[in-house]
């Protein structure tokens, strides 16, 4: 596995090594003990899917408090441009991003740790979406911020009309508006 540093520290890109001949392919797409020795410790507890059709995007989600949750997200099928807003108040890329290309084809997965908001939107007709979390889904410990908040920036390369979202996802606030932030100085990690 090669690691890639993002802009913003923390925020890893994962290549995995693969191997293909005249049957196909094959890689490793998680090992635990790599992971922890490449990137950082996680114990990682759930594992989620989601298939969606293009145009769509999802996000820009988090969870906070003892509910907040890192991330190890990839794209089984199709391409979704995948981005991881930091959102821990005192960090030096506070509000900043990270966007990058999730294919089928590429394999490549991005760690999101503790302390980002993360969403993606859906580039190909179709995309099958896999993420492992560090803590289980809460939904009282739900958070979110506005996908098309101007103070992000973010270019999700699809045109505006088609664009398709939530009833939820609709109606999130900006990131200077949002109540709930996380702290730089906190250390998510226990290390």
């Amino acid at each position: 596995m090669n690691v890639i540093e993002t802009a913003i520290p923390g925020v890893v890109i994962l290549e995995p090594r693969v191997f293909g001949d005249a049957r196909g392919y094959f890689f490793e797409s998680f090992s635990q003990r790599e992971f922890d020795e490449k990137v950082r410790p996680v114990t990682f507890v759930q594992d989620n899917e989601s298939k969606s059709t293009y145009g769509v995007l999802r996000g820009l989600h988090f969870q906070k408090g003892k509910d907040a949750q890192s991330k190890l997200v990839r794209v089984v099928s199709g391409a979704v441009l995948d981005v991881a807003v930091d959102i821990r108040k005192g960090s030096p890329t506070f509000g900043q991003h990270v966007a990058v290309e999730l294919t089928g084809e590429n394999h490549r997965q991005m760690f999101i740790p503790k302390g980002f908001a993360h969403g993606f939107a859906v580039l190909s007709p179709e995309a099958v979406f896999q993420y492992k979390c560090d803590a289980f889904y809460a939904p009282q410990s739900e958070g979110a911020l506005a996908w098309d908040d101007p103070a992000l920036g973010i270019d999700w390369r699809l045109p505006a009309g088609s664009i398709i979202l939530s009833e939820k996802d609709r109606h999130h606030a900006r990131l200077c508006d949002t109540d709930y932030l996380f702290d730089y100085n906190t250390n998510y990690y226990g290390l």
